[in-house]
């Protein structure tokens, strides 16, 4: 009998959703992090009280003569790369344990909007934006995550640059681009899509002041993900996106590990 560690590892891998069905051979696949670390550089919303801290526990050889290692961690929900739960912008939907898995390992979309970012901080993705990207690349499907690229993430870390501001405890003269409510209204209510997330510090234009798009997102349950990185990596359709946050009972958000699969030669 050949020994289960002669065996190749596991190669395939299915994902359904209400998208699509698709079943991905790793072997033809590039994994894409997208995620920032969490480090005392992680950027936090200003009027967040705290920051990420590592408190380091253990760190060193034992009595015993081996090495161990231990750290306590501690960090608001939202901030640095992380889903906010649709219970964060609208009373009775989902916390962050209650979201279905479905809804968080998807096929993606992505839209680029870069280039008009880069010449107006304040963009919004329109309704426009939307129909033009399936004109070129077809329908969105229900059940995708979409994926905002503004170019936001070539900013991470600097503070001001990516959030436009850096006034500590002032959330009054931000400005980074993202979505526009049509856009999310057409995505959420018409294409039914399963997330939202960004390369942006929120799925709301940093000047906003009433949260449009979060709520629209929250009132049909779908969840956001902000501060993703690499987005350029992915192509406009193909890429699967496992976007895992830290299951936290009652949570309003958490810290997420995005990871994308790229079909090679996409």
């Amino acid at each position: 009998m050949r020994s289960c560690l002669a065996l190749p590892p596991l190669l395939v891998l299915a994902v359904a959703s209400a998208a699509a069905a698709q079943t991905i051979d790793l072997r033809a696949q590039a994994v894409v992090d997208l995620s920032h670390a969490f480090d005392a550089q992680t950027i936090y919303w200003p009027t967040s009280p705290t920051a990420f801290r590592l408190d380091r526990l253990a760190f060193g050889p034992t009595p015993g003569g081996w090495f161990y290692a231990a750290n306590a961690f501690s960090t608001p929900e939202h901030g640095g790369t992380h889903l906010d739960a649709p219970i964060h912008f609208a009373e009775g939907r989902r916390t962050v344990e209650r979201i279905p898995l479905e809804q968080l390992m998807a096929p993606a979309v992505v839209i680029d909007v870069a280039t008009k970012a880069a010449a107006d901080r304040d963009y919004r993705l329109t309704r426009d934006d939307v129909l033009d990207f399936e004109r070129r690349h077809g329908r969105i499907p229900a059940g995708a995550i979409v994926l905002l690229r503004t170019g936001w993430s070539r900013f991470w870390p600097d503070r001001r640059a990516y959030l436009g501001d850096d006034t500590p405890g002032d959330a009054s003269k931000l400005r980074f681009p993202s979505y526009g409510e049509e856009a999310a209204t057409l995505l959420v209510r018409e294409r039914r899509v399963g997330a939202l997330g960004v390369d942006a510090a929120s799925i709301d234009y940093g000047a906003s002041t009433d949260f449009r798009v979060h709520r629209v997102a929250a009132a049909a349950d779908v969840p956001g993900m902000e501060n993703l990185t690499n987005l350029e990596r992915l192509p406009p359709t193909g890429a699967v996106v496992i976007a895992l946050p830290m299951k936290i009972a009652g949570g309003s958000g958490a810290p997420l590990r995005a990871v994308a699969l790229v079909p090679r030669g996409r």
